[in-house]
Formats: C-alpha cells, structure tokens, sequence
C-alpha cells in the first residue's frame, strides 16, 4: 500500500495532462492555453498580459515564470520549447495567498492559506538575493475555509485518484480557481497540522491501516 501511487505522480506532474483534465470536466481555472509553435500567434489575444508559462513537469513552483513585457514572449516560449513541444500558459491573477486544500481519501484534511514571498508573486523565490525566502502561511479549520475552494478542491483531486493531495487553489474577484493538484503535498509540523495536530498523522495512518487490512482480506484496494 502506499500513498503518493504511480497514477497518482503521472498525473499530477503532467501538467499538460492536468490542464486538459479540469478543462474537460469543467472545474474552474484561470483561463489556460495549452501552447504549440502553431498557436503562438493568438497567445497574446487570449491571455493578455501579464501571463503564466509552465513547463509540463514543473513542481516546487520551479519551471514556472510570469511573463510580462509582450515583446520577450517569443524568446521565452522558445526558450520553453527547446525541451517540451507543449507548454500551458495561464492567465495571471495576481493574490496576497493561495489556498492549499489537503484531500485524503476523497475527503478533506486540512486548510492553509500559502502567502507569497515578501515583494514577489510566488510563495517561493527561487532566484536573487532572497533565494529561499518563503511567505508565510496561516492554517485554518477545513470547516471555517471558503466551501467553495473546499468543494471545488474535492472535485479535482476526485480526478485524480483516492490518495493525498494538495490542492492549489486562488481566490480573485469573489471566485475560485483550481491552479494545480500536488500529489505529494507539504505535511509539515508547525505548518500544515497546526490545526489537527497528531491528529491529522492519526488520519493519514488510519487510511494505511484500513487498505492494509483490506488487502490481506482479498479485497480491492486502490
């Protein structure tokens, strides 16, 4: 039994995969083009400035820039392409935090608000001078977090499989928007179980116990 599955990785690191996913199913995103050297053109129209390049296999924030001046956009892109024929680029909205909704077993665990580092739009820099320099957080009861990021969190990790999740979400304007399913999310003490305390290792233990036994008594587990 274990925890972070094999689906699970490939479909959460895929974030061309994911993009088309929540597209498919209709789950709220910042608008999102899934680019080729075809589509280059009407990039621009569509998304508008600034905006967010990924790279397929980004995590840890890494792999991803905003883009601003319209000008460089061609010699990013290129830049992207000389290792992935496909790139997502997302509308940018900017937020004081991010949401992080924790799922386990197709239900919810644990609430964070990630705010971004000090004079930077990422919860994480990765260059500079502040290297290193994470926001900070604030966890909060899954029951007080918005329903709506709760609900709409829920139904994109349920995409993905019965495992541990973090889900990224954004709150603009009033509305929520998925930004990515992580399928090894933070689990820090401190941080993420300054609510649940041992509580919340207690829960993710329960699950290893119950697929455990479940297997030994011959029936399915995921």
């Amino acid at each position: 039994v274990v925890m972070d599955d094999p689906e699970s990785i490939a479909r959460c690191s895929n974030k061309v995969y994911l993009a088309e996913l929540l597209q498919r199913q209709k789950i709220p995103t910042p608008r999102t083009v899934v680019v080729h050297r075809e589509n280059i053109d009407a990039l621009a129209d569509q998304l508008g400035f600034p905006m967010a390049l990924k790279k397929p296999d980004s995590a840890f924030s890494q792999g991803v820039v905003k883009h601003q001046p319209p000008e460089e956009l061609r010699d990013k892109l290129s830049e992207f392409f000389s290792e992935s024929e496909l790139i997502v680029a997302q509308e940018f909205l900017p937020t004081d935090f991010d949401w992080r909704i924790g799922i386990l077993d197709r239900r919810p665990l644990y609430a964070c608000k990630y705010y971004m580092a000090p004079k930077h739009w990422q919860i994480i820099r990765h260059a500079g001078p502040a290297r290193g320099k994470y926001g900070r957080y604030e966890t909060v009861p899954v029951e007080t977090a918005p329903r709506k990021a709760v609900s709409i969190a829920l139904k994109a990790a349920n995409l993905i499989g019965d495992g541990l999740y973090g889900v990224d979400v954004k709150e603009s304007g009033g509305k929520f928007y998925i930004i990515e399913v992580n399928d090894n999310p933070n689990l820090e003490a401190g941080v993420e179980d300054e609510i649940l305390r041992d509580e919340l290792y207690r829960r993710v233990m329960e699950v290893f116990l119950r697929r455990i036994e479940a297997r030994k008594a011959g029936m399915p587990v995921s």
